[in-house]
């Protein structure tokens, strides 16, 4: 009786009307429906179930391919949701740009809560998405206040690498190491920007030299800014050895010209400063760099790509977030996944889907 009452009765009637057929196949279901089976021995058994298997896991790991999680950190007011704001708008995510305690009521997109858009601040980790040619990206904005550090602890297990937003005027600051010690702990690989070279005291040399200095980060600019304060205007990319001015009112416009004649040599100098400290962590591009050989651009970034893939070396951007200086190089070498190598398999799906981030 007991086994009985432990089916209901549209579960009895059909146990008796496969077990009364001397079809195999509805024999197989009654025994299904006595309730001890197990689905992983009557898969195995089936030829079409394994192949569907693998068909499956193939497309899983294709799929993963071109997804990325990618988690932006900073500490309180240096702009890190006013980042994410713009990398939404360029990949085409949101149509329009609100700022964070925005005149128009609205808000950033990524401060749901009202008391966020009251304060300022981000609470409450907070997850989106965007496509950046055949990619997707998961991006997790976390709070930046140290009230809340327990949120980024959360998001960092299911990162394949971060971006730590550091302001140019108030450097690395008390939420800036917490938040980078971090990363290092769950091995996450991260980036550093520099942001808001618009602003009164920008200087971006003294925050990348903190960097060193106080988060112990191997790391060396990628671009410099071409001037600063009111008089910044666009980007030097040290790996191509181009400028990137920025026009149009949200910076959509990107016109790449030659490095102004007075910035060369600073240029010059900068780039070599950026293959030396790779080359410290990277045996291919230091052998190159002692032999005194020319390095091309894809070798550059190829190497800087290992490098950052590895938790070895932290390449540091700049620009003005709010001024809307920045898009084409954080979508063009973040969002396009050069820097960050997805770091799941196939056999680690169920795992991931558990959140938790493997090797």
């Amino acid at each position: 009786m007991a086994s009985r009452s432990a089916r209901s009765s549209p579960t009895r009637l059909l146990c008796s009307l496969c077990t009364a057929s001397a079809s195999p196949t509805r024999a197989s279901t009654a025994a299904l429906l006595t309730g001890n089976f197990h689905i992983r021995s009557f898969s195995a058994g089936s030829a079409a179930a394994a192949r569907l298997r693998e068909e499956k896991e193939a497309w899983w790991k294709e799929s993963l391919q071109k997804l990325r999680n990618i988690g932006i950190s900073a500490h309180i007011d240096s702009g890190k949701t006013t980042l994410t704001e713009r990398v939404l708008y360029y990949t085409g995510r949101i149509h329009e740009i609100h700022e964070v305690r925005g005149k128009d009521g609205v808000g950033a997109k990524m401060d749901s809560m009202d008391l966020e858009r009251e304060k300022g601040t981000t609470i409450q980790s907070a997850a989106t998405y965007c496509n950046w040619k055949d990619y997707q990206v998961n991006i997790i904005d976390t709070p930046d206040h140290v009230d809340f550090t327990i949120e980024v602890e959360r998001a960092l297990h299911v990162l394949d690498g971060a971006i730590l937003v550091l302001c140019s005027v108030g450097g690395v600051q008390s939420q800036s190491i917490t938040v980078d010690r971090q990363m290092r702990r769950y091995e996450v690989p991260r980036l550093a920007f520099i942001n808001k070279l618009d602003r009164m005291g920008a200087d971006p040399w003294r925050v990348l030299n903190q960097a060193r200095a106080k988060l112990r980060h191997l790391s060396a600019a990628v671009q410099i800014p071409i001037g600063l304060e009111d008089d910044f205007k666009g980007l030097i990319d040290l790996v191509n050895m181009r400028a990137n001015y920025f026009h149009g009112s949200s910076g959509e416009n990107v016109v790449i010209e030659d490095i102004p004649a007075n910035l060369e040599e600073l240029a010059q100098e900068k780039r070599r400063e950026l293959i030396g400290a790779v080359s410290k962590v990277d045996d291919n591009l230091a052998e190159a760099f002692l032999s005194d050989e020319p390095i091309s651009a894809a070798e550059l970034e190829e190497a800087i790509r290992r490098a950052t893939v590895a938790r070895k070396f932290v390449p540091v951007f700049m620009g003005s977030a709010f001024k809307n200086k920045v898009g084409s190089f954080i979508l063009g070498t973040i969002l396009s996944c050069k820097l960050v190598a997805a770091s799941y398999s196939s056999a680690q799906l169920f795992v991931t889907f558990g959140l938790i981030r493997t090797e």
